[in-house]
């Protein structure tokens, strides 16, 4: 099998049993953990970039028009992390997998109001599905799903930023954890001075684990980062569901959260909508890549 679907499935796996990793850590607040999240990946990375002696290009790269860039992306990617983590500490896991299962539909329509992209008129079915599927899921829940809206719509607008950003993903990073950093170690000072923290007061292995959640964030980003330059865009497309899959059979089969009979029609609505995204997009795919016959063939 080819080494970037490896890394990519590898990504997607990491990223679907994230909530496992968290849910070891649910006595903790989430705004801790996403404090020692931006800590230890911020470390880690840099450590990265000066093991492979890159810190000479990488300090080229910083600019006022970048640092405005990458801290719009920080916030985004910092409220993303929050939001998420809470959600997952909080039982509502199988709303989190609805955030990033409508996610793409969303990037595509922030694509058409931002960028000026047209869609195909076969693009246009899936989106309008997703939307019937959010609103009927509204109206059983009783509220709109915020937690997945607010998901998608930071994720698809963090997106949106990097994609408009002069970057690869690894300085990328570095440098929006590095802007996180100091907010952040603020933050986890204050409360370790008033005996509210968490990091040395929870046990070896809660320490451990908060330590390690720079691992688990760079590690399938990096993963992640290899097979995209090596694979087809719409092959990390089709990868990309492996996650929120993952994350939605964790909520109902291993953490048994509530799902009825009502909500999985709102989710089949959804996945109806992301299959027929799929197949569209690759068919286009591949007839963009077919050669054009020559004069006299077939």
């Amino acid at each position: 099998m080819n080494k970037g679907i490896l890394y990519g499935i590898g990504a997607y796996l990491a990223w679907g049993f994230f909530p496992i990793y968290w849910k070891f850590l649910h006595h903790i607040p989430a705004i801790q953990l996403i404090g020692h999240r931006i800590i230890w990946s911020c470390l880690l990375l840099t450590g990265v970039i000066l093991l492979t002696k890159q810190w000479p290009d990488f300090r080229k790269t910083l600019n006022a028009r970048v640092l405005r860039i990458y801290t719009f992306a920080a916030l985004l990617i910092g409220v993303n992390w929050l939001i998420y983590v809470w959600a997952v500490n909080a039982d509502f896991i199988v709303e989190t997998s609805l955030g990033y299962f409508i996610n793409p539909l969303l990037s595509v329509l922030m694509g058409v109001i931002f960028l000026k992209e047209r869609l195909r008129l076969a693009q246009w079915i899936p989106v309008g599905l997703a939307a019937i599927g959010v609103t009927y899921l509204t109206f059983v829940y009783g509220r709109p799903p915020y937690i997945a809206l607010s998901l998608a719509l930071s994720f698809g607008l963090y997106g949106l930023v990097k994609k408009l950003s002069p970057l690869g993903s690894l300085y990328g990073l570095t440098i929006e954890t590095a802007i996180l950093f100091i907010p952040a170690l603020i933050y986890l000072i204050v409360v370790q001075a008033g005996g509210s923290a968490a990091f040395l007061h929870t046990g070896l292995v809660s320490d451990l684990l908060m330590v390690g959640a720079g691992l688990v964030t760079t590690v399938p980003l990096l993963m992640f980062a290899s097979a995209a330059r090596s694979i087809p865009l719409w092959v990390v497309g089709l990868l990309q569901y492996i996650a929120p899959t993952l994350q939605f059979l964790l909520g109902v089969f291993f953490y048994k959260e509530p799902f009825s009979h009502n909500q999985l029609i709102g989710f089949s609505i959804v996945w109806m909508a992301l299959i027929i995204f799929i197949v569209e997009n690759f068919l286009a795919s591949r007839a963009a890549v077919e050669p054009i016959p020559e004069m006299g063939e077939g």
